[in-house]
């Protein structure tokens, strides 16, 4: 089961002892940091879990899968994230 935004804010607010609106606060804050950043520099490192990075994916040829027509898809920038060695690590 997926864990929602809400309940990811109360257990990290429980675990670190601070209230759920500053654990949501320090979230949104998080947030906007990270897409600055992206926007930016290209990249946000997120401790020890992983870092965004933005990539440029090239235009290339698809199908419809409705009609099976050959279309083309246009190049454009999207945003990866890569888990970091240390959590890949624990999750194996």
């Amino acid at each position: 089961m997926k864990m929602t935004k809400t309940q990811i804010v109360a257990a990290m607010a429980e675990k670190m002892g601070m209230s759920k609106k500053d654990t949501s606060a320090f979230m949104n804050a998080l947030h906007e940091m990270a897409v600055k950043e992206v926007k930016k520099n290209g990249e946000f490192i997120v401790g020890d879990f992983g870092k965004l990075i933005k990539a440029k994916r090239a235009a290339r040829m698809g199908r419809n899968p409705q009609t099976g027509a050959t279309i083309k898809i246009p190049a454009k920038t999207v945003v990866k994230f890569r888990l970091s060695k240390p959590t890949k690590e624990a999750l194996v």
